[in-house]
């Protein structure tokens, strides 16, 4: 893995959109407390004595602001916050947690006596700056796809696999080592957060993956530009196609990462299918997906079918999921009232209806779900915090 981490990739430049301090601010008015953490630090929202030094890579970009929102709102323990960027974002100044802070470029001198970062400053980046963290004993919580599936870094989601993580400790500055830990893919997360409960229970043979995935997913300007078509499609003006490359408004299609020419499936579905293996720890189980991407702002939907080793009624598969940690069932059949991308919005659970024995298994071998959760937050952010509270 040294000589991995020890590549450098060149520098692609960080992401430089605009600070949303209304966004952080707004996002406080609802907090959502965890129920425990690990360590004896003092929980608060402000400056704990004693707590780590953490970084904030690309903290300008959607994911970035997001780790500000759930560190907040999560009341992380913190002893001092550095707020990393590009050289073009760099010097400019934005309050959080009631300080002005000065935005400082990413450098290898800037990542100097901190204990833990959160990057989401693309995949590039975090190549270049892996082996920087590593020698200078800082535990990385990386959110893009360049470590996922590197051996020897653990891939995480806390309520999935915490395991693989249990090695690595925050060490209160000298004498820590460096780590690097990977934040899965966001269709990953919300996929294993409603599947993996029931693979525990009755062992997943073999799962079909269909997932609606949110503008979120490709950045906020994205983002924007999925708002900007709408206006200019319903005023029947030509659409700024600068992101995808065609309409979005109104419109799906497959997902836009590169697909394979020789088995026809793209880097998303791939992602998924690999990383489960992983995360899991199993090549037992048989994983197919189509990926699309669908004109929905910040939350992505799955449609989920599984095929069972052991037999599961639906009535304890509802059960099931309804105890499981970071879920929310939403299964009204009364009322068709079932999870949806709106309604997952800002949350951090991920919501799971639709349970239903698929009736073209004999017995009770098939469970159909469909599964939401904010991609930025669940999905990305707020995992990667989870990550960070395990360290401590």
């Amino acid at each position: 893995m040294a000589a991995f981490l020890a590549s450098k990739a060149s520098m692609a430049g960080l992401s430089a959109k605009p600070v949303h301090r209304a966004r952080v601010a707004s996002a406080r008015a609802a907090p959502a407390r965890p129920a425990s953490r690990r360590g004896a630090l003092q929980v608060s929202a402000k400056k704990t004595e004693g707590g780590p030094i953490v970084a904030i890579a690309g903290v300008t970009g959607a994911v970035g602001q997001e780790f500000l929102t759930v560190l907040s709102q999560r009341d992380f323990p913190y002893g001092e916050m550095k707020m990393l960027s590009s050289a073009r974002s760099a010097g400019k100044k934005f309050e959080w947690e009631g300080e002005t802070y000065t935005i400082e470029e990413l450098t290898e001198e800037s990542l100097e006596g901190v204990d833990i970062a959160l990057f989401s400053a693309g995949g590039d980046i975090s190549k270049q700056y892996g082996s920087v963290c590593m020698e200078k004993g800082v535990i990385m919580v990386d959110n893009s796809s360049a470590f996922r599936m590197t051996e020897g870094v653990p891939l995480v989601i806390p309520e999935v696999n915490p395991e693989a993580m249990a090695h690595v400790r925050w060490g209160k500055g000298k004498g820590q080592k460096g780590a690097i830990i990977a934040n899965p893919n966001c269709s990953t997360i919300i996929a294993l957060m409603a599947i993996t409960p029931i693979h525990k229970k009755a062992t997943v043979k073999r799962m079909v993956v269909s997932t609606y995935q949110a503008a979120s997913g490709a950045g906020a300007a994205a983002m924007a530009e999925l708002e900007t078509q709408m206006r200019e499609v319903l005023e029947g003006k030509p659409p700024t196609t600068t992101i995808f490359g065609r309409q979005y408004a109104f419109n799906l299609f497959s997902h836009n990462s590169g697909v394979d020419l020789a088995t026809g499936y793209n880097e998303e579905e791939l992602k998924l299918v690999k990383e489960t293996a992983k995360i899991w720890n199993t090549k037992d189980v048989a994983i197919t997906a189509t990926c699309v991407r669908v004109p929905t702002m910040r939350a992505h939907a799955e449609s989920i079918n599984l095929e069972l080793v052991d037999e599961l009624s639906e009535a304890d598969a509802t059960e099931i999921l309804s105890k499981a940690p970071g879920i929310t069932v939403v299964d009204d059949r009364v009322k068709n009232d079932f999870p949806t991308p709106l309604g997952v919005e800002h949350k951090d659970n991920v919501h799971v209806g639709r349970i239903r024995q698929d009736i073209s298994q004999k017995g009770q071998r098939g469970i159909e779900l469909f599964v939401c959760g904010d991609q930025i937050r669940k999905g990305a952010a707020q995992n990667a915090v989870q990550i960070a509270e395990a360290l401590l």
